[in-house]
């Protein structure tokens, strides 16, 4: 069986492929390190996951900046026939509303950063100091960008839910290969 990296009209290659699976790891481990890192008591290891939410915070907006670039450098599969009409014109929706999520949600996070009085460095995974963004620091600013932060996560996590519904709607209900096209790339039969 040819596999490649790159997609072609009937399936995704394993460039998209890796990137939406690590992507959809890391944003969901984000979530859940997140809901975590807020309630701990010991503010050393408070500060210690932080810093682990920033750097994987960093790394994910890196990626989902380079998934959003393949995508664009790479032909997307069709859908097959089987999907409707309504269905066919949510689909891009959906997906520029998750990258969307995913690219806010880490900027928010860095702006939040970027403003916090507390002005703690923040040092991915302990490589080197990220600079803030170039915004003014206040407590009105660290509020806004919180709350934005934490509504964009809900928001995200639901976009999530709602992704991995459909893929699983296709895969049990419609039984129509959508899912798998995006588990493993197989032989393109053009």
């Amino acid at each position: 069986m040819q596999t490649s990296i790159t997609n072609s009209t009937t399936c995704y290659g394993w460039g998209a492929i890796i990137l939406h699976w690590l992507i959809a790891l890391i944003f969901i481990g984000q979530f859940g390190l997140g809901f975590v890192m807020v309630r701990v008591t010991s503010q050393r290891t408070a500060f210690e996951l932080i810093q682990l939410h920033k750097s994987f915070g960093f790394l994910l907006l890196g990626l989902i900046i380079l998934r959003i670039v393949w995508r664009c450098g790479n032909t997307t599969p069709a859908l097959p026939g089987s999907v409707g009409t309504l269905e066919r014109r949510a689909a891009p929706l959906a997906h520029f509303a998750l990258y969307a999520f995913q690219l806010a949600l880490p900027l928010s996070g860095w702006a939040l950063v970027s403003v916090s009085m507390l002005e703690i460095p923040s040092l991915p995974f302990n490589l080197f100091v990220m600079p803030n963004l170039p915004l003014a620091e206040s407590d009105g600013a660290e509020s806004f960008w919180a709350a934005a932060h934490w509504y964009l996560a809900y928001a995200g996590m639901a976009l999530v839910a709602l992704h991995v519904a459909a893929a699983l709607r296709h895969h049990f209900q419609l039984r129509d290969g959508v899912l798998m096209r995006m588990i493993t790339p197989s032989s393109d039969p053009e």
